[in-house]
């Protein structure tokens, strides 16, 4: 097997491979090979040098009255033979001992085939998984392959496939073989049974603010930075954006006539999407997030809020399903206590006028408190 270079470089070329990858894998599968012909206790090492290889036997040089020369004698050499080959050796040199793999028959030839094979196999695996592994927490897409009985989805992405499970695809959602599917890569998975595959979801909130990424350019150039985000995939989500600035950050997310924010929404089989405008004050952020709920008050207590609220107002702060008071909920980390008022101030009717032209309206009142 000489000038095993010229092998290495076809191997590098025909596989995608480096040729220092190659070179590693080759010098892995000569010393496996080795040591499954020879003597698995035995140490091997490899030299490549232009286009042809060495393979040398390692032995270790001991004290001539190591125990070790008796129990592990392939291993080890006492000083006093070393010294006979080599007068200037000493305790804990390596001696190297060239062999050749051919001396051992077609046996060893076709070992050492399978093992250069599995090693640059396993190159290429390691090399796919650095690759995706990079891609955790963006948008990947690809073509459905085929949906099984369970309802999870496969889909051919690059050089490999994607499985969507059930548990993760928008409630109402349903492909089938030839669509094509955006979805969050969440992590790569790699077993026996299914090598090497990566599994995607679009239900969490991950996927969203990727969405939003992609279609709003303030958030792709890092003037807008999304805070926070929750969700109940297919219904509602709210996101939290905030801004060092001159940018309106809701306004940048929402587009003009919400025309982002309803591209974004498409492709989440029609989920509301409302945008707040983030506050380190929690008792404003809350109060925010609320909406189009106006609130009277909002007092902390260790991680619950308690939230004065008028009568009339409490239906839109818990919302359908009580689907507002949870996404607030998830989006500020606080459990919410609604405290309702008998009375509603004058601020709570106006705000009932103007509902439908400002659905992200503040607390006017909470604000001044907090700003003065």
């Amino acid at each position: 097997m000489e000038k095993i270079g010229d092998i290495i470089e076809s191997i590098a070329l025909e596989k995608g491979l480096s040729k220092e990858e190659v070179n590693e894998a080759f010098k892995n599968a000569l010393i496996y090979t080795a040591k499954d012909v020879i003597s698995p206790d035995q140490e091997f090492s490899v030299e490549i040098e232009g286009k042809n290889y060495t393979l040398y036997q390692v032995i270790t040089v001991v004290d001539n009255d190591d125990e070790r020369l008796e129990e592990e004698g392939e291993k080890y050499i006492s000083l006093e033979e070393a010294k006979e080959l080599d007068a200037d050796v000493e305790v804990g040199d390596e001696l190297q001992n060239e062999i050749s793999i051919n001396d051992f028959g077609r046996t060893a030839a076709a070992k050492l085939f399978y093992e250069v094979e599995l090693n640059v196999q396993k190159g290429i695996e390691q090399n796919l998984f650095e690759k995706y592994r990079a891609k955790v927490g963006t948008i990947v897409h690809g073509s459905v392959t085929r949906v099984d009985s369970e309802d999870n989805t496969y889909i051919e992405i690059d050089e490999l496939r994607g499985v969507l499970p059930r548990r993760n695809r928008i409630k109402g959602e349903s492909f089938k073989k030839g669509d094509v599917v955006r979805a969050l890569l969440k992590f790569v998975n790699m077993d026996k049974k299914n090598g090497m595959y990566l599994d995607l979801t679009r239900t969490s909130p991950g996927f969203l603010n990727e969405l939003i990424r992609r279609e709003v350019p303030e958030v792709q150039d890092g003037l807008v930075e999304i805070v926070n985000s929750a969700r109940i995939p297919g219904e509602r989500a709210k996101v939290a954006v905030r801004t060092e600035y001159d940018v309106d950050p809701v306004g940048a997310v929402v587009g003009v006539k919400g025309v982002r924010v309803n591209a974004v929404s498409e492709q989440l089989k029609g989920e509301s999407i409302d945008c707040i405008e983030y506050s380190a004050i929690p008792e404003i952020f809350i109060s925010r997030c609320l909406s189009p709920a106006v609130v009277n008050s909002v007092v902390i207590e260790d991680d619950t809020a308690k939230v004065r609220i008028s009568t009339e107002q409490k239906p839109k702060a818990i919302g359908k399903s009580g689907i507002n008071i949870r996404l607030t909920s998830m989006l500020t980390g606080y459990k919410i206590e609604l405290i309702e008022d008998a009375t509603a101030p004058a601020q709570a009717k106006s705000a009932d006028r103007n509902e439908e032209e400002q659905p992200t309206q503040d607390s006017s009142a909470l604000e001044a408190l907090f700003n003065s």
